[in-house]
């Protein structure tokens, strides 16, 4: 697959559906007449979480607070150690998403997770992502999830994204992005994730749409479902014990 560029900054407000096959046959239908698929086309992404080893993150995430943040490694498809992937620092504060990456190869980005060592990029990204790392001293990965997505931009506002995400594999073996594609199934059958990103409100035609489909918005996070469903009942329920002062979205 080739490899993808794309901006480094992100914020937005992210709509998240659960949506069931016909549903989806029909919202492809309808979007056909007011969005362009994106350049890449329906690609296949792999993601690799990292989270504390008591899982201070995800935890602290499901609790719903006014300000939380994820860190992951990003391919698009299973990469070659000399192939792009990319850093994220995913925050969102009062519902509104703020994701921040960087991008280098897989084997330098893999050695610098597995050994401790700082990232090669020293920009105010690549700080802000160091930063969090040496905040959060102990992480490591915990699951890998992939899975594939069709994306589709409006065709009257760049800032409009909607995905469609299917197929959806977690795995807590093999956490590499070389690794084939593989793993247990998040969704039911025929499910899709249907993900609505958005600067500002969504356009009249998508809201009536997804009235008239019966679609209807969820709180939904992939990693927080896996962890909810697939590993929080094999481990231990102890309260963690956070800092009193929150970093929140301060840039460094």
């Amino acid at each position: 697959m080739a490899e993808c560029s794309s901006p480094a900054v992100f914020q937005r407000h992210e709509v998240k559906y659960l949506i069931t096959e016909s549903q989806r046959n029909e919202l492809t239908r309808i979007l056909e007449a007011h969005t362009i698929p994106d350049p890449h086309g329906e690609s296949t992404i792999c993601n690799i979480y990292y989270d504390t080893p008591d899982f201070r993150l995800i935890r602290r995430s499901l609790e719903k607070p006014a300000y939380k943040e994820k860190l992951r490694i990003r391919s698009y498809g299973p990469v070659r150690p000399d192939q792009t992937v990319f850093v994220e620092l995913k925050k969102k504060y009062d519902s509104i998403v703020y994701k921040r990456r960087i991008e280098m190869p897989e084997w330098q980005a893999d050695a610098c997770f597995q050994n401790n060592q700082s990232l090669p990029d020293t920009s105010q990204i690549g700080r802000e992502i160091e930063y969090f790392r040496r905040y959060y001293a102990d992480l490591i990965p915990v699951v890998r999830l992939c899975y594939d997505r069709t994306a589709y931009y409006s065709n009257d506002d760049p800032d409009l994204r909607i995905t469609l995400d299917r197929n959806i594999l977690w795995s807590r073996d093999h956490l590499s992005l070389t690794e084939p594609v593989s793993g247990r199934q998040l969704l039911e059958e025929g499910q899709s994730l249907l993900e609505i990103k958005a600067a500002s409100a969504m356009p009249l035609w998508l809201c009536h749409t997804l009235s008239s489909l019966g679609i209807r918005q969820v709180t939904f996070s992939k990693y927080g479902t896996v962890y909810s469903t697939g590993i929080r009942t094999n481990r231990s329920t102890a309260p963690i014990v956070y800092p009193k002062e929150s970093r929140g979205l301060c840039y460094v």
